[in-house]
């Protein structure tokens, strides 16, 4: 189709330059609105543009086509300098549906612009969606600007030189949206184009029927006279280097592959499909080149378990799931805790309990990381706070794990995982040395033989890490399982004093670690804040971006993220004591707030939202704010 190859590109012409927008893509679930949502920003991060996403998909998997509970969703903020957060509020609707429109219209900014596509608004579609008059007649989308748009139709008639049949036709729709909006802010199309090339190539006409609709929905902005409607936001300021548009769960993989390579031993994931943490599953499997096995077990407590086995075998362990599969997985955890083995279990937080919210996010797990196991069984707790920082978290709990023989909970939640961002690929040469030993000889002489044999739980005096011997080393064969075993020797022992070590050495074990972590770091006015926003994973973006808000407000307030949960950081205690109000926002009823307060004996207020959606800096900024006693 030669006329698709030949059509012009995208110059910026007469936009409007803007330092930022955010747009929140909205339609039925097979609209393919998070497959639109994915290439603007695509684009956007080819141009250099700085972003920040939210997908947001339907708690039901077949939800009602047209109904509000189908609604899928897709924010974006792209700007020309640093932001953390996909926005407070979009400034432009596309709705696909009268669904779209009532789901999603109370999140938009008063005065914001609303693309509508008018084939949908049908009397049909509109009762779905609990409409009793069209919302575009009774005057209530009057605070906003309102663009019609016959997206259907248009796309019909655009892709019937393909010969695509018109019900399969209206597939095309969501590119063609995709075209218009990337008109509207110029946002560069060979990408897109050859994107739609390689990913439908197989089937020419879908290829052909979606290249057409593209164009259309970008040639429809060019010819329609949609003034004031054109917009340019330019490249952010980026250190040098090579970048990619990265979301939380491929970042984590990435890291996990890296940690395997840097730590020099194979890596083993033994996991059960769980939304929000499969794909980790998924991009894992990807990589058998570096020395990566995955096994889908048949349940979350063979995935463990599997992992545990791994473990014992040399390699550097994982098990990936969200909150009900960590429940699951707690014996076989306190038997990872009982044998001080290295593995990693990540935990992608989701809404709760039970099955909850699959697809919405939350942080209520740490609780759980923190105790949810038989008797007394401590682990180190990590938790990234940004999509490319799941990179680093990765990495940092592998070393934790392998350094001192123990099981680590990696926390990140659904708003991580989905959620998207530049990322600059790090320099290899700059990541740790994280590799490990193995016993090789026998480390106590038996006395009634005299010879050579290996006791596992021999320790490092540093660390309290025991050795860890391969199975089939010659002359190192030892005894594991789930009974309390004797220091040292790691005989079975039944003894009150013994229990009472080991239950005390593994305590101080982990305690130890926050010496080998860095201490909790301060931004914001340091030294005479009139308080402090402490927080902890993906609450990240918005805290920073309430605390600058405040600061600008002439307001003295500092901020303090933690990354690890346990042990924390040597200095948090007087950290905390520093000021005079302590502030927690979390995605929880006060998790965070309860530990501090119980650890510090500090006054730490808790600010929960428990939703399935992330805090806004809006918000943040409010519950500041009201601290302070201002309105």
């Amino acid at each position: 189709m030669t006329d698709i190859e030949t059509r012009p590109g995208d110059g910026a012409g007469n936009a409007e330059p803007i330092d930022h927008v955010v747009i929140r893509f909205a339609g039925d679930s097979g609209d393919g609105m998070q497959l639109t949502g994915e290439r603007f920003t695509s684009a956007s991060a080819l141009l250099g543009n700085d972003l920040a996403t939210m997908p947001d998909f339907p708690a039901e998997i077949r939800a009602p086509a047209g109904t509000l509970a189908g609604v899928s969703a897709f924010q974006v903020q792209i700007s020309d300098h640093d932001v953390t957060t996909p926005g407070d509020a979009p400034s432009v609707l596309v709705a696909m549906n009268p669904a779209a429109l009532r789901n999603e219209l109370s999140k938009l900014e008063a005065g914001g612009t609303i693309i509508l596509n008018t084939d949908a608004f049908n009397e049909r579609d509109l009762a779905k969606a609990g409409y009793a008059f069209d919302p575009r007649d009774d005057g209530s989308l009057s605070g906003y600007r309102v663009i019609d748009v016959p997206m259907t139709d248009l796309t019909k008639g655009a892709v019937a030189p393909a010969g695509v049949k018109p019900r399969d036709a209206e597939r095309s729709k969501n590119f063609f949206a995709l075209g218009l909006v990337s008109w509207m802010y110029t946002r560069p199309i060979e990408q897109t184009l050859s994107w739609i090339r390689e990913r439908f190539g197989r089937n020419e006409q879908v290829m052909n029927a979606n290249l057409l609709a593209f164009h259309a929905g970008h040639a429809f902005g060019e010819t329609a006279e949609l003034e004031g409607s054109r917009f340019q936001v330019k490249p952010a300021t980026q250190p040098p280097g090579v970048y990619t548009s990265i979301n939380g769960n491929t970042a984590l993989s990435w890291g996990l592959v890296a940690a395997g390579q840097l730590a020099k031993l194979p890596v083993f994931l033994g996991s059960y499909p769980i939304t929000p943490a499969s794909d980790i599953l998924h991009e894992l499997s990807k990589h058998k080149s570096f020395g990566v096995r995955t096994l889908q077990a048949e349940d979350e407590i063979a995935g463990v378990c599997s992992a545990i086995g791994a473990a014992f075998g040399g390699s550097l362990a994982l098990t990936t799931t969200s909150g009900p599969g960590v429940a699951l997985k707690a014996e076989a955890m306190g038997l990872a805790v009982s044998l001080e083995l290295p593995l990693i279990l990540i935990d992608i937080q989701r809404g709760g309990p039970s099955t909850g919210l699959p697809t919405k996010t939350e942080a209520a797990d740490l609780m759980m990381a923190m105790y949810g196991r038989h008797s007394e069984a401590p682990v180190p707790i990590i938790a990234a706070y940004s999509p490319s920082h799941c990179f680093d978290v990765a990495i940092e709990a592998a070393r934790i794990a392998l350094k001192y023989r123990t099981p680590v909970v990696l926390l990140s939640d659904g708003y991580l995982a989905n959620g998207s961002e530049p990322w600059l690929l790090p320099d290899p040469a700059t990541l740790p040395d994280i590799s490990t030993t193995f016993a090789t000889e026998p480390n106590h002489v038996d006395p009634e033989t005299g010879e050579g044999v290996h006791w596992p739980y021999v320790r490092d005096a540093g660390t309290l890490a025991r050795q860890w011997a391969l199975p089939g080393t010659p002359g190192l064969m030892h005894r594991i399982g789930g009974i309390e075993k004797e220091d040292g020797s790691g005989n079975i022992s039944y003894t009150p004093e013994n229990h009472g070590h080991m239950v005390a050495t593994r305590a101080a074990k982990i305690a130890g670690i926050a010496k080998d972590i860095p201490a909790a770091e301060v931004g914001g006015d340091v030294e005479d804040a009139e308080l402090l926003v402490l927080g902890w994973g993906s609450t990240w973006g918005a805290i920073v971006t309430a605390v600058d808000r405040v600061r600008a407000r002439g307001r003295r307030v500092a901020n303090c993220h933690l990354v690890h949960l346990n042990p924390f950081p040597a200095n948090l205690g007087d950290v905390l004591r520093r000021y005079p109000r302590v502030l927690v926002p979390e995605m929880n009823s006060g998790q965070l707030s309860r530990l501090v307060r119980a650890e510090y004996l500090v006054d730490a207020r808790a600010v929960s939202k428990v939703e399935g959606v992330p805090f806004t800096a809006a918000e943040v900024e409010q519950h500041i704010l009201a601290a302070l006693g201002e309105n």
